[in-house]
């Protein structure tokens, strides 16, 4: 009461108790609107998180395609000559893994 008795006294006219003063009105006004933005950031980044989740979940979705082209390019990469040369030098199944027609 001893804070409203002093805006009253400075404003020149008598605030009712049920009234705030000026810089309460403004905190109010202040704290809605800092709420208000708080939510809606809140609102945002859930969308943000779910966009992201829905993201990953499509990458993992070509997880066995990769695979399947990087077990092709680890073939293609095998070059022809050391085929024909397996027996010079290096014992059999030592070297790399040979692809089987039924891998093929």
């Amino acid at each position: 009461m001893s804070t409203q008795n002093r805006a009253s006294t400075t404003n020149g006219a008598s605030n009712p108790p049920s009234e705030h003063s000026y810089f309460e009105q403004q905190r109010d006004i202040l704290m809605t609107g800092i709420e208000q933005s708080l939510e809606l950031v809140l609102q945002n980044i859930n969308k943000l998180n779910r966009s992201i989740e829905e993201v990953i979940s499509v990458g993992n979705e070509f997880s066995p395609v990769e695979a399947l082209w990087s077990q092709f390019e680890n073939v293609m990469a095998k070059d022809p000559a050391e085929n024909d040369d397996a027996g010079e030098g290096v014992p059999e199944g030592e070297g790399e893994t040979e692809v089987t027609e039924h891998q093929k």
